[in-house]
């Protein structure tokens, strides 16, 4: 279970002294516990794989938000915190696909299922997103489909 395995990474962390790890892995604890709490489940169950991955993507895109808002205020000194959250967060994320592959897979899409102008994508942004929820970003599956009718 990778709740468990964070768990047990969180004493690693403490061990070696790293701050921010550490951090990171606490926060991302606390988070489970608020997910279990809001899903009405005592803070002592574990979630399952599924939900720890939803839970730290979620982190991720609040990191993301930060670094921007923080580069649009000229706070780089809290943008590269957040940047070093974001690469520890990631780390525990599946492997997301390139533009690259979400632009073959996207043509394929539009062969499948005959689309040919602008008006129709939304049909194809809606199929692509069921075939790869969880494989890739959705910002990039936007950027791609987009970029297919410009």
């Amino acid at each position: 279970m990778l709740q468990q395995q964070i768990r047990e990474q969180i004493k690693e962390a403490m061990k070696a002294r790293q701050e921010l790890r550490l951090s990171v892995l606490r926060g991302m604890l606390a988070a489970f516990i608020n997910e279990l709490v809001a899903t009405k489940r005592t803070p002592q169950e574990v979630l399952s794989d599924e939900e720890v991955l939803v839970v730290i993507k979620r982190l991720a895109k609040q990191r993301k938000d930060s670094i921007d808002q923080f580069r649009k205020g000229n706070r780089e000194d809290l943008a590269g915190k957040e940047e070093s959250e974001l690469v520890i967060l990631e780390s525990y994320l599946p492997q997301t696909m390139s533009r690259e592959e979400i632009a073959v897979i996207a043509n394929e899409k539009m062969a499948e299922l005959g689309v040919t102008d602008k008006t129709k994508m939304g049909m194809i942004m809606g199929a692509l997103m069921k075939e790869l929820k969880g494989k890739a970003d959705g910002g990039d599956v936007k950027a791609v489909v987009e970029g297919l009718f410009s």
